[in-house]
């Protein structure tokens, strides 16, 4: 079994106001996870999981899948947004933070199975609590999911 990747990052929460401030996210991937799933845990406890493929795309050129929307910002900066029923939270990396993330997850990830021959899944986000972790996927995620079935990325409506 190999070994979980866990990567501690700093990103920029870009607001309404002037200023975007500094915070503190965990990148994490779990080869053993047959869903080729990356996860963003966030410092208010949350936890959201998509694709890493989404994630990979995301770095060349624009792509949403669900509640996830990310897009190249210059040369070095990488954009991504996430969408609740909470609202919206938009977060700025430093595109040599995740490309650095990803070759670490490639380097673990078994040769049969790759991520081509799979159906995307839908993002998901998961809140953590002190005692308990409790899984909520975005229902507009879901009901897109089985509108859309097997056809990739869907639309995010915000």
């Amino acid at each position: 079994m190999s070994p979980v990747i866990e990567e501690h990052a700093r990103a920029r929460l870009i607001t309404d106001g002037p200023l975007t401030r500094p915070v503190p996210v965990d990148l994490r991937y779990d080869p053993a996870d047959e869903r080729r799933t990356v996860h963003i845990g966030l410092p208010d406890g949350t936890d959201w999981a998509f694709g890493r493929d989404l994630l990979e795309r995301g770095l060349r050129t624009p792509i949403e899948r669900g509640a996830v929307r990310i897009w190249p910002c210059g040369r070095t900066q990488l954009i991504v947004e996430l969408h609740s029923t909470d609202g919206v939270e938009v977060f700025q990396f430093e595109i040599r933070t995740l490309i650095r993330f990803l070759a670490r997850t490639r380097t673990q990830t078994p040769a049969a199975t790759p991520d081509a021959g799979r159906t995307p899944q839908p993002p998901s986000r998961t809140t953590r609590t002190e005692t308990s972790r409790t899984t909520r996927t975005d229902k507009s995620a879901e009901q897109e999911e089985g509108a859309t079935q097997g056809t990739g990325a869907q639309p995010a409506h915000g």
